[in-house]
């Protein structure tokens, strides 16, 4: 259970080597978070991840999970569960893809689409279903700014994000009154190995802020958090630019 401060006191994230994620335990961690399960698939960089944080105090484990292997969702996110009760699920895991490429490529775009909103949506429903089992947890589920609009720039992405967003927004309907929460993290640009090389969009954040969103957002039960915080208002009013006038922006 949650402790007086409102603090998970036990983690299980879903992309395990994500540096939003990870940001977001070291900030728990330091909070009295003291159970930490790291899901992804078995890398040296997992390992590493989890004894970085056993160094911070946590008790942190590893599980073997693939985002792309929906069939397995069941058996190996429920031996999780049978392991203790869960706080919290952070849904971290995703892939940006190459736009240019993926275009031409349509398995390599149906790749981030199965990664960022059908593993997830298998994902989720399995945590959903164990949190309300046991009464109470949060679900936090990191979105993107992206899925808002389609933009020509990245669109594969974005429409797979839009999915992800939707579903999570519906899920937390469905599981309101149940003791579960469910958080939908909106970050825009994050300074992190994924956007390596890339131009930076206005209004570039970083893991650790998106860390601290979550945690602020926690503590309020908040159902939606963007990051940074002015991009609520920037979003509100590309969406409602007319599509001639979209195209042409250099966004």
């Amino acid at each position: 259970m949650k402790d007086a401060f409102g603090t998970p006191q036990s983690l299980l994230i879903l992309g395990g080597t994500s540096e939003i994620a990870l940001a977001t335990a070291r900030r728990l961690i330091a909070r009295r978070t003291r159970t930490v399960w790291l899901a992804g698939r078995p890398s040296p960089a997992l390992d590493k991840a989890a004894a970085a944080l056993r160094d911070l105090g946590a008790d942190a484990r590893t599980v073997a999970f693939d985002a792309l292997d929906s069939a397995s969702h069941e058996e190996v996110l429920g031996k999780v569960f049978t392991e203790g009760d869960i706080d919290m699920v952070l849904l971290a895991f995703g892939i940006l893809g190459d736009q240019a490429h993926d275009e031409d490529d349509p398995m390599a775009a149906v790749r981030v689409a199965q990664t960022n909103y059908t593993g997830a949506v298998s994902a989720g429903l399995v945590c959903a279903r164990s949190l309300q089992a046991q009464g109470h947890g949060s679900l936090v589920v990191l979105s993107s700014v992206a899925g808002e609009r389609a933009r020509r720039a990245n669109f594969i992405y974005g429409s797979s994000k839009a999915g992800l967003d939707a579903f999570a927004q519906g899920l937390g309907d469905a599981l309101h009154g149940t003791g579960v929460h469910v958080m939908v993290v909106r970050p825009g640009f994050v300074r992190s190995k994924m956007t390596a090389g890339m131009a930076e969009a206005p209004l570039a954040t970083t893991p650790e802020a998106v860390a601290l969103a979550i945690e602020t957002g926690l503590r309020r039960r908040s159902e939606t958090v963007w990051v940074p915080g002015a991009l609520r208002v920037v979003m509100s009013a590309l969406r409602h630019v007319p599509r001639p006038v979209f195209r042409r922006l250099p966004v």
